[in-house]
């Protein structure tokens, strides 16, 4: 048999292949409340200045700080309050020499005022107050632009928007944002021996899992999941079922049909389509396949459950992120000890299911290679990198890990 290993796509190339296929998204301008968790397209500057007035930062009362020098509790000073400034009043009057002005927090400070006596150091007067301590100039004051100096660049293109940022702009009386548009990713499984779950199974039948899983992966990185649910093995049907759908969405992924089999329906329906079938220099995921159909990217993926999800998150995910703009495509990585040994294929990057264990600093393998373990992955928070030149992992030797948890 010849050694088909030299015509094998490495890793890292067909990631790239990926990245480009799928492309930058393109910017639209969404409500600021719609934006969590995608990506500022382009610099945004403030339109005010925040506090966009002085204001109260205590409930007391405005004064002059004259007026209150050498007040205390054994000789408090007597002001008049001839004025009443709520939060949200805009017609404030000036402060005169000699008055206080009874203040609530974030109000407007009123013109002459160059202080606040917080109420606690008072005895609350309506229409007479007695201060009882003495306040240097700006004591509890908020000044104009303090926070924020209107003009200035607040927030840069590539800003991932949770709600922190979401809050601030708000603040800053911005409406809409110009965001990525999330990806809108139509999902396609095939076998004619799956059953959708809830429904009951005959003897040689499986549920299907896969559009769960990549749906959500979708989802879980801003993206909008069109599930169709699995085809059989009938090339008529796949085009059937795909052609209502291929204006709507900005990529197309498939799981099952692309190996060497006698029944490899999307293999044998998009290849002379657009579409481009190879294998990769991994482990589980080998057989992939890209390109377009009918103006629409698509990518391929395998059926094995794990393959499949193995295979978005190699290759799909930080392509989705790229293009919504995420400067952060890849998955934290952490060193490890391996805690028992591992073999690996000569000539392909494996990647094995793990549980790290942050206290003993190890990586502990979570069931065998095989690309059906599905529980293996399901109990796993992270991946074991093995590269392509390594073929034995010996216990307490050093690993890669991408980790699947923050």
């Amino acid at each position: 048999m010849p050694n088909t290993t030299t015509r094998l796509r490495s890793v890292d190339s067909y990631r790239a292949t990926v990245s480009a296929l799928v492309g930058d998204l393109p910017i639209e301008h969404l409500p600021v409340p719609d934006c969590l968790g995608l990506v500022l397209a382009e610099d945004v500057t403030a339109p005010i200045a925040l506090p966009p007035f002085d204001n109260s930062a205590m409930d007391g009362y405005a004064v002059r700080s004259v007026d209150v020098v050498g007040a205390s509790e054994e000789n408090p000073v007597k002001l008049p309050v001839p004025e009443d400034i709520p939060a949200g009043r805009t017609d404030v009057v000036p402060l005169l020499p000699g008055t206080a002005h009874r203040i609530m927090t974030g109000a407007p400070l009123p013109p002459g005022a160059d202080s606040i006596v917080q109420v606690e150091l008072t005895d609350s007067g309506v229409e007479q107050v007695r201060v009882f301590a003495a306040v240097p100039i700006g004591t509890h004051l908020r000044r104009t632009g303090e926070d924020v100096r209107e003009g200035a660049t607040v927030l840069t293109a590539g800003t991932v928007l949770g709600p922190p940022q979401l809050g601030f702009l708000a603040a800053l009386g911005i409406p809409r944002l110009p965001v990525r548009r999330r990806p809108r990713v139509l999902i396609l499984s095939t076998g004619t021996e799956l059953v959708e779950p809830g429904k009951p199974l005959a003897h040689g039948q499986i549920y299907e899992s896969n559009s769960v899983h990549i749906a959500a992966a979708v989802q879980e990185i801003g993206g909008v999941a069109h599930v169709l649910r699995s085809v059989p093995d009938d090339t008529d049907a796949l085009y059937e079922t795909l052609e209502p759908h291929l204006k709507e969405h900005d990529l197309l992924i498939t799981t099952g049909g692309v190996s060497a089999g006698a029944y490899e329906v999307v293999k044998d329906a998009l290849t002379g389509e657009g579409v481009e079938f190879v294998r990769v220099a991994v482990q589980p995921g080998g057989p992939q396949g890209f390109g377009t159909y009918r103006g629409l990217p698509v990518l391929t993926l395998p059926g094995n459950p794990v393959s499949a999800a193995l295979s978005f998150e190699l290759f799909v995910r930080p392509a989705l992120l790229a293009a919504l703009g995420n400067p952060q495509i890849d998955r934290r990585r952490q060193r490890a000890t391996a805690s028992s040994s591992m073999k690996s294929p000569a000539g392909r990057r494996q990647y094995r299911r793990g549980y790290y264990d942050a206290g003993t600093v190890q990586a502990v393998p979570v069931g065998g290679p095989g690309s059906h373990l599905l529980a293996a992955f399901a109990q796993s928070n992270c991946l074991i990198e093995i590269p392509e030149d390594v073929t034995e992992v010996p216990e307490g030797g050093e690993v890669d890990l991408v980790m699947l948890i923050p």
